[in-house]
């Protein structure tokens, strides 16, 4: 699927605004923090921002490019209706003269968006380490991949989480690799931070009553590239015959947003799709089922057992594939039918898997150590070599 009409008549409407701000004098002390997708800013940008915000030194500018019209009542059109307004004037002004830019995705618009030489743009990406295959590695459409070059033109530095990886990064933005700096994943600077897990707990128990006493089983899947398979995530997963194998665990259920039946009603387990801190989640499940989803970075870089369901991993390897073998590179066991899922977790078999997950953390993440948001920082805007 390419881009339509009205997206290319808003990246060039885009374009025009920023070119009129443009005009204005550029604002040094200016940082713009820019998430296309995820309004939260829970991940690497946040954490980078949150940084910044204690060096009290810079104007803080967040903006998000998630737009949409809603017509479900006369108060949320007006209020969307307002943000699409606010997006190519106010936004558009302040990424026109913001000395530092960062975000977390691509920006489709910035394509057509013409920079002055000293403004840095750093991509942070929403990710860390290699496991799906992203950015121009996978097949894409002529006219988005030309847009994904153009956006990729205007980056400063990509920031990436180990030195193992960099190359890859390198190769999937179109960079020279002297730009892409292997400075560690923002994000998990949390989990190096001193936390009261107890308290994190009681709290949870607190807002879902029906977990005090149980393990926390967390299942969060990935979208499928193809929406309409997104129904066969929940129809392969039995939550009662999991319920009664365990009646000692409390399944939770995490839907990625871009899954299509993130809404559907889930029976015998607790539905925390709109949960919006999966970092929380991390620090409080006892073990992690995924399939294809990237959560596996975080669980291993915690050493929390890890589960891999995939049912479906024939057909989501052609659709999207890995840099490296499934099987033989995720840090867990992988079950290809729920049976063998619940008879591996019942067995207790990602305890033999230790090996295996400190070699993927090195991997993905070097030698992290909680002070990633501190070495971009000071890499990026005070120049000071790391």
């Amino acid at each position: 699927m390419g881009v339509s009409e009205m997206k290319r008549f808003f990246y060039s409407l885009y374009a025009v605004m920023f070119s009129i701000f443009r005009i204005l004098p550029l604002k040094r002390n200016k940082i713009t923090f820019l998430s296309p997708h995820n309004e939260n800013f829970n991940d690497s940008l946040g954490a980078v921002m949150d940084e910044v915000i204690m060096r009290d030194e810079f104007i803080i500018v967040k903006m998000s490019s998630k737009l949409g019209i809603d017509k479900s009542s006369v108060k949320a059109l007006i209020s969307s209706v307002a943000e699409a307004i606010r997006f190519f004037t106010v936004d558009a002004y302040h990424l026109a003269t913001s000395k530092y830019i960062f975000l977390n995705d691509n920006f489709m618009p910035m394509a057509k968006l013409n920079f002055r030489a000293e403004v840095v743009i750093t991509q942070l990406w929403h990710a860390e380490g290699v496991f799906k295959k992203f950015g121009l590695h996978i097949e894409q459409p002529q006219e988005i991949r030309a847009l994904e070059r153009a956006c990729s033109s205007k980056l400063s530095y990509v920031v990436c989480s180990s030195e193992e990886v960099a190359d890859i990064y390198a190769e999937a933005f179109d960079v020279s690799r002297d730009k892409v700096l292997p400075l560690g994943a923002p994000r998990t600077d949390k989990f190096y931070k001193k936390i009261n897990e107890k308290r994190l707990r009681d709290d949870f128990d607190r807002q879902y009553p029906e977990c005090k006493g149980k393990k926390l089983v967390l299942y969060a899947p990935t979208f499928r590239e193809n929406t309409s398979d997104d129904a066969t995530i929940l129809n392969s997963f039995d939550i009662n015959a999991f319920n009664e194998r365990f009646p000692d665990s409390k399944l939770l259920i995490r839907l990625h947003p871009q899954v299509h039946t993130a809404d559907a009603e889930i029976d015998g387990a607790v539905n925390l799709s709109e949960y919006d801190d999966v970092q929380r989640l991390m620090r409080i499940a006892d073990v992690l089922i995924t399939d294809y989803s990237s959560i596996c970075m975080d669980f291993a870089l915690l050493d929390k057992p890890v589960y891999f369901y995939a049912f479906d991993l024939e057909k989501y390897n052609a659709d999207r594939s890995f840099y490296f073998d499934y099987e033989s590179y995720v840090p867990g066991p992988v079950a290809r039918d729920f049976q063998t899922l619940l008879n591996l977790m019942y067995t207790d078999m990602s305890q033999t898997y230790e090996k295996r997950r400190y070699s993927f953390v090195a991997k993905n993440f070097g030698t992290p150590d909680g002070k990633a948001s501190e070495r971009v920082v000071d890499r990026i805007i005070y120049n000071k070599e790391i």
